[in-house]
């Protein structure tokens, strides 16, 4: 077949090379000289993709033009106009945040990417679940990396995988300047947007204003706004380290080590711990740019073999580099190493690192954290900034489960959607509503859960997540998450926020909307006289006067006492329950005990009761009129204070359960003190949970793998 291109060309000459390069600054050049052969700018976002492609008539490039128009081709990007008016700045060109990239140029946006460092240098070796193998290739993976996933496990290594995606993301028109450091947000001021505070403060991306804001940078860059939760379990020591890979014929014969866990093969552990010294709890081994370890060991162990010089309690003390003798973990490192691949690898010699340092590190993940919410949004001086994390920044990963890379992947596409809902003009609360409802699965996600249609998999969210509930957290409840510095005028609630900086105009539009619907229909009635979304409900009359303007036949008003707030309250509580399964917000005697009425279980207790009495009771009435005369009702009189009954149980500790107190998953609902890990006893997030339904117990993710273990095991004793 003859060739389309002359294979002398200049322009297909600079593409291999750009195709070939191994390094971040190797990349950048090839592509900037690629780019001013070819007289097409960068900068032109919007036409860049298709002027290159044009310019480009290189068979070896007309494969990757297919992948990219293919995927560019599915609907939920609208051609690249979906977004097309946005523009977003990404923190942290790692994979995640180049990955998240990609997906946002594909939506039509402008992206720009700041990263700190100035080049690619982590050895270290990731697990990829199948889903994130077919999303590379079909992104053109092989075309950058001939021996993706060639091996007997499925694995890359970080560096070769950031070259990969880096090379899409400039090929799509992306921004990325390394070697730029993120300073902070810098809010509007004047004609100006948002803007970000950058060093060298004189670099060109300073001047990029943007409405879509990004953390892709790891733990330590989160944004103001959002808070981290730890989840802390006993003591995890791991250890990681690189080899040098001389892709002989010898190392290419050892066969790789997927995950052996002590619970499946305690004679080889034993062996290791017997013969060396070396107690471990697990062990992996990948073969990819380097030879890659990864490893649990037990403290005692590294304690004997004068890894770790003193024991303290305190886990940083005990991990603090100058507890640590580096040569002794050098040698504990590759003498497990050299052990568990039975003396295959020859001459076994360390990586060097970023630092030129010998790439062995041990590290601590007892403790692992999570954001509370994926996204907020910040408004200052009329322009709204959608703010969001990806990637460790949203949650850090288990790594014996190999959840990193895939839980980021899917997160990426989780924050493309959110994105792409945002330049719609979806309302800011219900992009944030739905961007956390999706948050929720995440924690949870497994190649088992997820969904098996890979080739169907896009950033819709329900393409990946089987029944997924896209309005499980109701917009009011993330009310919290829109932040806005501006004081917003109102009579009945004039005030700033506690902490005199944030305040939520969306939200506070809805108060007075339904504290307005509130007092219309209660004006008029004696002893009544609602001024807010809290004291007002004390006595329980305004519920009572609430439940009579709509159904007059269920209360006698002339008998109700002002004086008995837990009898008013038992009355109007029941009959809401009874009549509408409204749950009680709180117990009734409670309305009189509480030193003050927590105002958004008011507004979530209150806005049920709209919904019931305005729309489902006029349907009832109708049907009653028109099949049969509504039967006589004989009205309730409120009786004695006495403790709240038919409410529901809480899932744990079955004791009574209310509006103000209740959480729920898996279909459970429970106190949100009791939703604890059944190992551990850690209080346990939404998201951030393991279910075990043949148990019905719930675990934190560093108990879950353990658990699931010893039931599997047992499973198979039971069949000898």
């Amino acid at each position: 077949m003859v060739k389309e291109a002359d294979p002398v060309d200049p322009s297909h000459a600079l593409f291999d090379r750009f195709v070939q390069a191994q390094t971040c600054k190797e990349t950048q050049q090839n592509f900037i000289e690629l780019c001013r052969h070819l007289e097409v700018e960068p900068r032109d976002y919007k036409h860049f993709y298709s002027k290159l492609k044009d310019r480009l008539n290189y068979w070896k490039a007309k494969d990757l033009w297919q992948k990219i128009d293919k995927r560019g081709a599915h609907p939920d990007y609208e051609q690249g106009q979906a977004c097309h008016q946005n523009k977003c700045l990404v923190l942290g060109a790692g994979p995640c945040g180049l990955r998240t990239a990609i997906e946002l140029a594909l939506l039509g946006a402008q992206v720009v990417v700041l990263e700190k460092r100035l080049s690619f240098t982590r050895n270290n070796v990731l697990h990829l679940w199948l889903y994130t193998i077919r999303d590379l290739l079909n992104l053109g993976a092989k075309k950058f990396y001939g021996r993706f996933c060639s091996g007997s496990i499925h694995h890359i290594s970080i560096r070769q995988l950031q070259l990969i995606l880096l090379k899409l993301a400039l090929i799509l028109g992306v921004e990325v300047h390394t070697g730029v450091t993120f300073e902070g947000l810098q809010e509007p001021s004047g004609s100006t947007g948002w803007r970000a505070q950058v060093s060298p403060a004189s670099h060109t991306a300073a001047a990029f204003e943007f409405d879509v804001f990004i953390s892709a940078g790891g733990g330590r860059c989160v944004p103001d706004g959002f808070k981290i939760k730890e989840l802390r379990g006993k003591l995890a020591i791991g250890i990681t380290a690189n080899f040098v890979n001389r892709h002989t014929k010898q190392e290419a014969q050892v066969q790789e080590i997927s995950g052996v866990a002590r619970i499946y093969n305690q004679q080889f552990f034993q062996a290791l711990q017997s013969e060396i010294g070396v107690d471990l709890e697990n062990i992996v081994y990948y073969k990819d740019d380097t030879h890659y370890f990864v490893m649990t060991a037990k403290k005692g162990s590294l304690l004997k073999k004068g890894v770790i010089k003193q024991d303290f309690s305190d886990v940083n003390q005990l991990l603090a580099p100058a507890n640590v003798n580096q040569e002794a973990l050098q040698k504990y490192a590759y003498e497990a190493a050299d052990f568990s691949t039975d003396h295959g690898l020859p001459d076994l010699e360390f990586a060097k690192n970023h630092a030129g340092h010998l790439d062995v590190a041990m590290f601590d993940f007892t403790c692992m954290q999570r954001a509370e919410n994926a996204s907020l949004v910040k408004e200052r001086k009329g322009k709204r900034l959608l703010i969001t994390l990806v990637g460790d920044s949203l949650v850090e990963p288990f790594w014996p489960l190999g959840t990193g890379i895939a839980r980021g992947f899917l997160a990426a596409f989780d924050t493309a959607w959110m994105v792409r809902s945002w330049g719609k003009g979806v309302p800011p609360l219900e992009v944030l509503a739905e961007r956390e409802s999706v948050y929720q699965l995440l924690s949870q996600t497994t190649p088992e859960n997820t969904s098996k249609n890979y080739a169907a998999y896009s950033i819709d969210p329900s393409t990946r997540y089987p029944n997924v509930n896209l309005s499980s957290i109701k917009p009011m409840q993330v009310k919290h998450a829109v932040l806005d510095a501006h004081l917003h005028a109102c009579k009945s609630c004039l005030k700033y926020c506690k902490c005199h900086t944030t305040i939520t105009p969306i939200y506070h539009t809805y108060n007075c909307d339904l504290l307005s619907w509130c007092q219309k229909n209660t004006a008029g009635y004696k002893h009544v006289k609602v001024k807010d979304l809290s004291e007002s409900w004390r006595s329980g009359m305004a519920l009572c006067a609430l439940i009579h303007n709509f159904r007059p036949e269920l209360i006698d008003m002339s008998c109700l006492d002002e004086y008995n707030i837990t009898g008013n309250n038992k009355l109007a509580f029941d009959l809401m329950e009874k009549e509408f399964g409204i749950t009680p917000v709180m117990r009734a005697r409670e309305m009189t005990t509480c030193g003050k009425i927590d105002q958004l279980s008011m507004v979530v207790y209150l806005t049920q009761i709209r919904t019931a009495l305005t729309e489902k009771h006029t349907p009832y009435l109708k049907l009653c009129l028109i099949v049969q005369p509504a039967a006589p009702v004989v009205p309730v009189v409120p009786m004695a204070s006495s403790e709240a009954g038919s409410s529901e149980l809480c899932y744990f500790c079955n004791k009574h359960l209310y509006v103000v107190e209740r959480g729920s998953a898996e279909g459970k609902f429970f106190h949100r003190s009791c939703f604890n890990c059944y190992q551990c006893g850690s209080t346990l997030r939404q998201g951030g949970y393991t279910f075990l339904s043949d148990t019905g117990r719930f675990y934190c993710e560093l108990h879950s793998a353990a658990e699931e273990e010893e039931g599997d095991e047992g499973h198979r004793g039971s069949q000898v």
